[in-house]
């Protein structure tokens, strides 16, 4: 199939990108580059040997994003274009409900009304601060920050659309903390914005690109005392996106339902330290700081819903994932960027 993917230059994006490929489908990009590095491309096309169409655009631009369905005859999407600092979106949180909220109404109209089904790439802030460690899906909703609440007002807005008349089909895919990079060294995280998330930051701290790491609270309720988080390689959440995608195609209109991407074993802030070390033989300079305002101590996907329903399961380790992001940032390194 030819698959729409918006935001395809980006992280996670890029890495979708190959593996809708490995799988035989045929991505179609659209990416207005805000936060993409514009070398990713060509690092994708040398990686999987063919040529890839993409559009440099923004994909609220309605008229265009329309020209774009009819003239690759684009049957199935995948969404991940949206602003993702934190941070950012309670300092400017009208700029996030434009562009994460205003624009997938915008999207989804277009690819309800060609019945395209749509894997929306949603986030676990939907979850905001939760009560119990291991969430599932029945969880309750309660984000702490407008970019919580875009993900999940998005989910609402695809969730009543595909009970609607409108010829609509979805999947949400909640994923918890990202981390790696492709095997090959070749493609990983690269954006253009200063990091929010951890790993990105030990690995800048110990190229030597920033200051050390600041490990914000040791006096948390968990064994040494940092937060617990899930930690899921990139790779798999790629394949689980290919997997949401060729699992909805097969289901009747109407049809939505959201999953939890995961591992469902959690790694504390001073265990992923530890392990960066550990296998790649490298010092992480940090500090210890004062908790932050907001911090959950600890949260981790109970995946057996997806692991269920179309069999996506995490096939790669927390070691391979610190591997690979080290490997990344040495091709970084050597290429000057």
């Amino acid at each position: 199939m030819k698959i729409l993917v918006t935001g395809g230059a980006g992280y996670i994006g890029s890495h979708t990108v190959v593996e809708l490929i490995a799988a035989g489908h045929k991505p179609v990009i659209i990416d207005n580059f805000h936060n993409s590095r514009d070398d990713v491309v060509a690092r994708l096309e040398a990686m999987v040997g063919q040529k890839i169409p993409i559009y440099r655009q923004d994909f609220q631009n309605s008229k265009r994003l329309a020209d774009v369905l009819a003239t690759e005859n684009i049957e199935g999407a995948i969404h991940f274009a949206a602003h993702k600092a934190v941070g950012e979106s309670v300092e400017q949180p009208l700029k996030y409900y434009h562009n994460n909220v205003g624009g997938f109404i915008g999207l989804m109209e277009l690819v309800a009304a060609r019945d395209i089904p749509l894997v929306f790439s949603s986030s676990a802030a939907v979850y905001g601060d939760p009560k119990d460690r291991s969430i599932n899906e029945d969880a309750p909703c309660a984000p702490t920050s407008p970019y919580g609440w875009s993900k999940l007002m998005d989910e609402i807005i695809l969730r009543d659309a595909c009970a609607s008349k409108t010829p609509a089909r979805g999947i949400a895919l909640r994923y918890f903390n990202v981390v790696g990079a492709h095997d090959s060294g070749r493609l990983g995280e690269a954006s253009k914005l200063p990091p929010q998330n951890l790993l990105p930051i030990i690995v800048q701290a110990v190229a030597g690109t920033r200051e050390p790491l600041t490990v914000y609270g040791t006096d948390y309720d968990t064994p040494d005392g940092t937060c617990l988080r899930d930690y899921v390689h990139v790779v798999d959440l790629a394949k689980a996106h290919v997997a949401a995608l060729d699992y909805l195609v097969k289901q009747k209109v109407g049809y939505y339902d959201v999953f939890n991407i995961g591992t469902g074993k959690p790694s504390s802030v001073m265990e992923l330290i530890s392990t960066f070390e550990r296998v790649n033989s490298v010092r992480v300079p940090y500090k210890l700081g004062e908790r932050r305002p907001g911090d959950p101590t600890a949260y981790y996907a109970d995946v057996t819903k997806v692991n269920q329903t179309f069999g996506w399961k995490a096939e790669k380790t927390v070691e391979d994932a610190l591997r690979s992001a080290w490997q990344w940032q040495q091709e970084l390194l050597e290429a000057g960027t």
